[in-house]
């Protein structure tokens, strides 16, 4: 039987296991923030942002970031359909209403055209989710933003590594956040970060961040305003300090399985990952999308990943065909998307002889679905 294939796993070495280790044995007391510390100068220093204030999530950093703008009941934030449910559940979470747009068929992230046309009264911000570390159009975004007086924020969760004209994903907007969960590039196994350039929105969240504790209040235990517990533990800092170390070196890990998939995918009608003039991916997640022109079966080419003991992952469904939104068939791109793509596997560790097994399946899968296609 073949080797297990996962769709993603962390590239963990003895360094991780010794700062967690230091952390375990002496992180207490004086030091019980000392590793939290590091890794937020640390991540500062890689995105060259003012601040940054490690979570337990992207979903709670997402959540304080959009309080600290206001965001509350009433209110709408647009975002693209096609999307994880963790970018749009903060909008929630405050009583705001998520409103849902078509993305560009290119990048699969938001469409800035489709975006400025569902502007309202009641729109507070536009979030920017850079999907599978592809980036967004940031620059015709923030124009949006600066001539309707709205911020735009980065849900950059799977785009660390990504540099849009020589900034880095998340740098950009008001705020943005990040996911180390253990299936992106690096992990602190769960946890997250918010970063920003302002300072007022840095002193609103760090507040927020610590049960409503503002940084100069002097009386012990008292809260200034109902806050939030999204805190990170000084272990999972401890972890993240050493993937900060290895940080370009596990980015060009990804980059690096991306390009054999590319290379061995040629040919092919399908589009992966783009990486647009002056801009870098981090690929987090190789993806390919097939011709909307062939009648791909997505489930066929999932159970012959299964047999072969090979991970799959499907692509995101429109989060406004899930049983708690509002259909939005008219976002014609998000809905067409989603059955003609798939996740490929891409750990950090994943060789070549690993890659070519999944090549050949998709090339059979994608080629016969083609011969179907061409017979009809």
């Amino acid at each position: 039987m073949s080797s297990r294939i996962h769709y993603t796993k962390p590239s963990i070495t003895e360094l991780e296991v010794s700062y967690a280790t230091d952390a375990a044995r002496n992180g207490w007391g004086e030091r019980c923030y000392e590793y939290i510390g590091r890794f937020e100068q640390l991540f500062c220093d890689h995105l060259n942002v003012k601040y940054a204030i490690a979570t337990s999530s992207c979903t709670g950093a997402m959540h304080m970031g959009l309080a600290a703008l206001g965001i509350g009941p009433g209110d709408e934030v647009i975002l693209a359909d096609t999307n994880w449910i963790a970018s749009a559940a903060p909008v929630t979470y405050l009583g705001a209403k998520p409103v849902f747009v078509d993305v560009l068929p290119d990048t699969w992230c938001i469409d800035p055209e489709k975006a400025e046309a569902a502007i309202t009264p009641d729109t507070k911000a536009i979030i920017a989710v850079h999907l599978y570390g592809n980036l967004c159009d940031m620059d015709a975004l923030l124009a949006i933003g600066e001539r309707h007086g709205i911020p735009v924020v980065e849900d950059a969760a799977e785009a660390i590594g990504s540099v849009w004209h020589g900034k880095r994903a998340g740098s950009m907007g008001a705020f943005g956040v990040f996911s180390f969960h253990g299936t992106k590039t690096m992990t602190t196994g769960e946890g997250g970060m918010f970063v920003t350039q302002d300072d007022t929105l840095y002193d609103k969240v760090l507040t927020l961040s610590n049960h409503g504790r503002a940084k100069g209040q002097t009386k012990q235990f008292w809260p200034d305003m109902l806050g939030y517990k999204y805190k990170m533990s000084n272990i999972q800092a401890a972890i993240g300090c050493a993937q900060m170390e290895r940080i370009d070196d596990l980015i060009a890990a990804k980059r690096r399985v991306f390009e054999y998939y590319y290379s061995g995918l040629s040919g092919l009608p399908v589009l992966m990952n783009p990486e647009p003039d002056a801009c870098r991916n981090g690929f987090w997640m190789p993806t390919f999308v097939v011709n909307k022109e062939i009648s791909f079966n997505r489930a066929a080419l999932l159970d012959s990943f299964k047999s072969d003991q090979i991970d799959g992952r499907v692509f995101f469904w429109p989060l406004s065909m899930l049983p708690m939104f509002d259909a939005k068939p008219e976002n014609e791109v998000s809905y067409a998307l989603y059955d003609h793509a798939i996740n490929l596997p891409s750990y950090h560790e994943l060789t070549e002889v690993e890659m070519d097994r999944v090549i050949e399946l998709v090339k059979a899968s994608v080629s016969m679905s083609k011969e179907t296609s061409d017979a009809d």
